[in-house]
């Protein structure tokens, strides 16, 4: 079986998290999270750790140099399949990446901004795990807490209609470049659709072939 060491791309509310979710399950890759990989090393305080808190803490992006090393520590751990969520946000983090970890497949999912805006109005977040719940058709079992901690969720600011249409105008002007880089390495796969379910309608069969293929 063909080893995937992929990327997912996508903007804010289009469905990363469901579908990556779909992607592990289904194919038996491991979840590689920029925004695990942060938390954990923050919550263990470790070296980098200690450094990335102060920049959260700030309200500050972290620096592509700190970042391209917390996740080059991560994947030292990772040889067979896996799939990175949330890495690289920049051409910068993309091309450092590429110099020193193997990417064969980079998957790229397009949704219509009005659907995105409409849908992040309704998700709801377990802010300690980042685990993320959009009423309507990912539900949390009990309304307004967490299905595993039971906590409650909240709904972040960055999530209101007019702070989402500039979060969406920044992530078109950063990712351009990204996906035109991983364009040129010929690995970048592009699904469009209104859903999760109809993005993955075309990106299992996909999988499976690409699988098969390699």
């Amino acid at each position: 079986m063909n080893r995937i060491k992929g990327i997912i791309l996508g903007a804010p509310g289009s469905g990363k998290g469901t579908i990556s979710d779909r992607i592990i399950h289904n194919f038996n890759i491991k979840h590689i999270s920029s925004g695990d990989i942060l938390r954990s090393n923050i919550s263990n305080k470790t070296e980098l750790g200690k450094t990335v808190s102060c920049y959260v803490a700030a309200g500050k992006l972290v620096p592509d140099e700190i970042m391209n090393r917390l996740i080059q520590n991560e994947m030292k751990n990772h040889i067979e399949s896996w799939l990175l969520d949330g890495y690289p946000r920049t051409i910068t983090q993309a091309v450092k990446l590429v110099e020193n970890v193997e990417i064969n497949l980079v998957i790229n999912l397009i949704v219509p901004f009005n659907i995105i805006i409409d849908r992040l109005k309704n998700r709801w977040i377990h802010e300690p795990s980042g685990r993320i719940y959009n009423i309507g058709f990912n539900n949390p079992k009990v309304p307004g807490l967490d299905d595993i901690t039971q906590e409650k969720l909240v709904q972040r600011e960055d999530d209101k209609p007019s702070v989402v249409q500039e979060r969406l105008k920044t992530y078109s002007s950063t990712v351009k470049p990204i996906i035109e880089f991983f364009k040129s390495k010929d690995i970048l796969e592009t699904f469009e659709g209104k859903s999760s379910d109809e993005i993955w309608g075309k990106l299992y069969p996909f999988l499976c072939k690409y699988i098969e293929k390699k």
